[in-house]
């Protein structure tokens, strides 16, 4: 069960890694959004950054905390991304998107030197798939797209917000949420995916993440994973 102890004493930890000058990538999600306002704390203090956010919504509150944005229009490398995970394995291993910004975290975290992952101890896992991989896909292609991954053993939904309405992205897309059980093998899942026209991104990040920082009691455990290889 999540707990919000734990994710703001990993938020807690992240920021500090910020450096005077550093461009940030800022993540989506509700341990992110700790880790924004901390590091809001640190700019009110002096702390000289510019923000990539995720999402809109991480646009909305920097911006409102005060935090210099800028884009990957300006800067197409980023010094540090602090970003949330629905679950991490012990590679670092990550499924990412349960709030619908795959896309967008998936861009900023390829462009960026370090990807630390915070995260609450629920989050961590022995093995990736107890949480639903979600799959960005293009409206055009959506029923197609959800036939083919029920095809590899996946059992899929059409995303809707709490309003009942289809979950449509940032980007203007839908998401299905393909619960495949436990994931044998993510690197090879992730190609089979990304090899399906319409697919415009999907929640298996690999090889992406350097360090996870996961809250556990009043103790704040770093994790290091392979030497990152970002994937786009």
């Amino acid at each position: 069960m999540a707990n919000d102890g734990e994710k703001e004493a990993a938020a807690r930890a992240a920021v500090k890694l910020v450096c005077d000058g550093d461009i940030v990538g800022l993540g989506t999600g509700s341990t992110a959004t700790y880790a924004v306002r901390f590091l809001a704390e640190r700019v009110q203090a002096g702390l000289k950054i510019r923000g990539i956010p995720t999402s809109i919504h991480t646009e909305r509150l920097a911006a409102s905390l005060g935090i210099p944005l800028t884009t990957l229009d300006e800067f197409q490398a980023i010094a540090v991304t602090i970003d949330g995970a629905d679950e991490v394995d012990p590679e670092l291993q990550l499924i990412k998107g349960g709030g619908g910004a795959l896309l967008r975290e998936k861009i900023v975290a390829s462009a960026s030197k370090k990807l630390v992952i915070i995260a609450d101890s629920s989050k961590q896992v022995p093995m990736l798939g107890k949480f639903p991989v979600p799959v960005e896909t293009i409206k055009f292609a959506e029923a197609l797209v959800a036939k083919k991954i029920a095809a590899l053993g996946a059992a899929v939904t059409v995303r809707r917000a709490s309003s009942g309405k289809l979950f449509v992205t940032d980007e203007g897309n839908h998401i299905l949420d393909c619960n495949f059980g436990q994931i044998s093998d993510p690197p090879t899942l992730a190609r089979e995916l990304e090899r399906m026209p319409g697919v415009v991104e999907h929640g298996l990040f690999i090889g992406m993440a350097s360090t996870a920082l996961i809250g556990k009691g009043d103790a704040v455990v770093q994790m290091r994973g392979p030497s990152p290889n970002p994937q786009g």
